[in-house]
């Protein structure tokens, strides 16, 4: 059986903040009883999620979005809080949040707009920046939103890191980590 391998442009988290967040999800494992944890190496920011991309395809978008974030300057982020989505007392995916950025949603529409010029069908839904670091509820008791505090310095003291490159990445589920970068479009 052949899987069809997927596309998608992000943010990623540099080395240092992944392997914070790694320490953070191995403690946060214990209290909080998801079904998967996305592997350290495999956290990021999506800006815009492809799926299946022919060559001819992909290489548009590529040269669209290169082009669209030339002159872009790197720009600070800021991991403050934990939240989720899905039904309150079954979530489906818990993530890492990051303070409001106006220069992370001016790169996100670059990028989207690049891609939709490229031929791509997006989805619609508004922008919501998020870090996925887990999927599918699996705990006994229903989940209660007091559990979101369990990083209780993350909002006094929030993961900074510089946002330095556009990636885009290809999805291999049954590898781990899962992502494979194609191509990086540095920012100045």
């Amino acid at each position: 059986m052949t899987h069809q391998t997927h596309f998608f442009y992000a943010v990623p988290l540099p080395k240092e903040i992944k392997l914070i967040m790694k320490d953070h999800c191995e403690k946060l494992k214990l209290s909080l009883p998801f079904n998967r944890w996305v592997h350290h190496e495999d956290l990021h920011i999506t800006l815009a999620f492809l799926g299946f991309a022919s060559l001819e395809q992909l290489e548009k978008s590529k040269e669209y979005v290169r082009n669209e974030l030339r002159g872009i300057h790197s720009f600070s982020l800021k991991i403050n809080q934990l939240g989720i989505f899905g039904r309150k007392e079954s979530p489906r995916i818990f993530w890492g949040d990051t303070i409001k950025s106006d220069e992370l949603q001016s790169a996100r529409k670059k990028v989207f707009t690049a891609c939709e010029d490229a031929g791509f069908q997006l989805e619609t839904r508004p922008f919501r920046p998020h870090i996925t670091l887990a999927r599918k509820w699996s705990g006994e008791e229903p989940f209660q939103n007091e559990m979101l505090d369990v990083w209780h310095e993350l909002q006094q003291n929030p993961l900074a890191f510089l946002a330095s490159e556009v990636v885009l990445f290809q999805t291999h589920l049954q590898k781990t980590p899962k992502y494979e970068v194609k191509e990086i479009f540095p920012l100045i």
